[in-house]
C-alpha cells in the first residue's frame, strides 16, 4: 500500500474516532455554572444582568494578526466591538452558545454594525477537527456550516459512525461523497487547523472552550445573550 493511500485512510478515519475524554473535559461553561439558579441568567431570557468579570486581556493588534488560516469574519469591519471566539465543534457548551445566544447576538449586534465577529478553530479531538475542516471546505458558507454542525451536534459528535453522519449532513450543504472525502484527507488543511489551535493556546492562553475575546478582554463559558449584551453595551 502506498504512503499516500495510507495517509488518506488515516485522515479519513478522524471522523470515525470517538469524541471522548479531552474534548468533553476541556469544554468549559464557567459563567453558566457560576450563575446557576440566579435570576436573569438563562441564555434565552432578556432580563438585565451585570456583565461577567473578564479573566484577563490580550493585545488586540496581536490577536488580529494573520494566522495559519484566514479569519472568517462577520459584520462591519469598522464595528466598535470585535469578538473573537475560540470553539471546538464537539464541545456541548459551544453548541449551547451557538444555538441559544448566537442568533440573538447576530440580530442585535452583528447585523446592525455594532459587532465584528470572528470564529477560530480550537478542536480538542479528531471529530472536532473533521467538523472544522468541512466548514473550511464550505468556502463562503463557513459560518452556515458551523451553525448546522452545532445544531446537529448530537446527531454526529457522540454517535458510533460519525463519518456517515457527517457525510449526510455535508450532502445537505452541497458536498458529494468525493468532495467530502477530499476535504477530510487534506493534510495541509488539517495542519493549518491544528496550527490555529496551537497559536491560541501558546499565545493567548486558551485552555477551554468556548473562550471569547471581546475587544481584547477574555471571557470563558457559554455566555447568555444577557451577559454578552452587558459586556458589549459597556463598550459602545
Amino acid at each position: 500500500m502506498s504512503e499516500m493511500i495510507q495517509r488518506r485512510r488515516l485522515l479519513l478515519s478522524m471522523a470515525a474516532l470517538p469524541a471522548l475524554g479531552l474534548g468533553l473535559a476541556a469544554c468549559s461553561d464557567t459563567n453558566a455554572e457560576a450563575n446557576a439558579g440566579k435570576p436573569g441568567t438563562d441564555p434565552v431570557t432578556t432580563a438585565s444582568v451585570d456583565a461577567p468579570a473578564s479573566t484577563g486581556s490580550v493585545d488586540m493588534e496581536k490577536l488580529l494578526e494573520e494566522g495559519a488560516l484566514e479569519d472568517k469574519v462577520l459584520g462591519d469591519e469598522n464595528a466598535p466591538v470585535t469578538i473573537v471566539e475560540y470553539a471546538s465543534m464537539t464541545c456541548s457548551h459551544c453548541a449551547t452558545f451557538h444555538v441559544r445566544t448566537y442568533p440573538e447576538l447576530k440580530k442585535k449586534y452583528i447585523d446592525t454594525g455594532k459587532v465584528r465577529f470572528i470564529m477560530r478553530e480550537f478542536p480538542f479531538d479528531p471529530r472536532a477537527e473533521a467538523g472544522f475542516m468541512l466548514a473550511r471546505c464550505s468556502g463562503d458558507n463557513y459560518h452556515a456550516m458551523v451553525d448546522v454542525l452545532f445544531k446537529q451536534q448530537n446527531n454526529w459528535a457522540p454517535v458510533q459512525d460519525a463519518q456517515t453522519a457527517l457525510l449526510n449532513i455535508s450532502k445537505l450543504a452541497g458536498f458529494s461523497k468525493e468532495s467530502f472525502e477530499a476535504c477530510l484527507t487534506d493534510q495541509e488543511l488539517l495542519t493549518k487547523v491544528r496550527a490555529v489551535r496551537t497559536r491560541g493556546a501558546e499565545e493567548f492562553g486558551i485552555d477551554a472552550t468556548p473562550t471569547f475575546f471581546i475587544n481584547g478582554k477574555k471571557y470563558s463559558g457559554a455566555l447568555s445573550i444577557d451577559e454578552i449584551s452587558a459586556v458589549i453595551d459597556g463598550m459602545l
